[in-house]
């Protein structure tokens, strides 16, 4: 069989957050394409059920690791632990995350700092663990998970929409550095899906109306939609492409 542009068959990707949600979805997709698939979570037993899952249903080797993404030592022992074992990543997706709301004024400081640790610091530990070995193959692609909220704002999630911020620009600063190392950068930033942790929002009637109604497409997103995007930044046609945001959320950012 003739190998394209957007072939991935056989390249080692780890998917932080991966044994539910929107993380799950992503790893199942890459392992669709044939892809090596590392399904991570905190809980292992959970992460190895999920990862035999996976494998059955896709015919894909997949395996399973668990470590605490907001410990930076635990963090660097297991990546390198995950080297020794498996080899370096092809591919990173950065997808663990974390949404806790309240209105600002009543927003705690606890909650602040577990989503700064879970959806911010855990990407930069995760990729400040992994890219000094891609950089040395002279090879890798990182795909960050941002969100609307990158450039949105919505009243209850101020901090979320702070740490998807960040990790936006976080992933331009990691492009300009990286790129110098054939290691692409990239972040998805998904509309609204009906994943697990927003499972309260998509029963709520009055608020599944407004995302219909703010949504050109006038639906929420499919978890398959997402999986286009992401081969396409995983695979060597996106190898010129590096710092970018890509917004993949039925035109919600593209109106006011």
């Amino acid at each position: 069989m003739t190998k394209t542009l957007f072939d991935i068959n056989g390249r080692l990707a780890l998917v932080t957050g991966s044994s539910r949600g929107l993380g799950n979805a992503l790893a199942r997709g890459l392992a669709s394409q044939g892809a090596h698939i590392i399904v991570h979570g905190r809980d292992l037993e959970s992460v190895k059920e999920e990862a035999l899952n996976i494998a059955q249903e896709t015919g894909a080797n997949v395996e399973a690791i668990s470590f605490d993404v907001t410990d930076a030592r635990a963090t660097q022992q297991a990546v390198e632990a995950l080297i020794d074992q498996f080899g370096v990543p092809d591919i990173l997706v950065n997808n663990a995350g974390l949404q806790r709301r309240a209105p600002f004024n009543e927003y705690s400081t606890s909650d602040w700092d577990a989503l700064i640790a879970t959806n911010l610091s855990s990407l930069f530990y995760v990729s400040r663990a992994l890219t000094p070995a891609m950089s040395e193959r002279g090879s890798g692609k990182v795909i960050n998970i941002g969100s609307v909220q990158s450039k949105l704002a919505r009243e209850t999630i101020a901090p979320y929409s702070a740490t998807k911020g960040g990790v936006a620009l976080l992933t331009q600063g990691m492009a300009a550095d990286l790129a110098r190392f054939n290691i692409q950068v990239n972040c998805i930033s998904p509309g609204y899906f009906k994943t697990k942790m927003n499972t309260a929002l998509w029963q709520d009637p009055s608020f599944n109306q407004w995302v219909e109604k703010r949504t050109p497409a006038q639906r929420w997103g499919h978890f398959d939609e997402l999986v286009g995007t992401l081969v396409y930044l995983c695979s060597d046609a996106s190898s010129f492409v590096s710092g970018q945001n890509i917004f993949v959320d039925g035109g919600m950012t593209s109106v006011v």
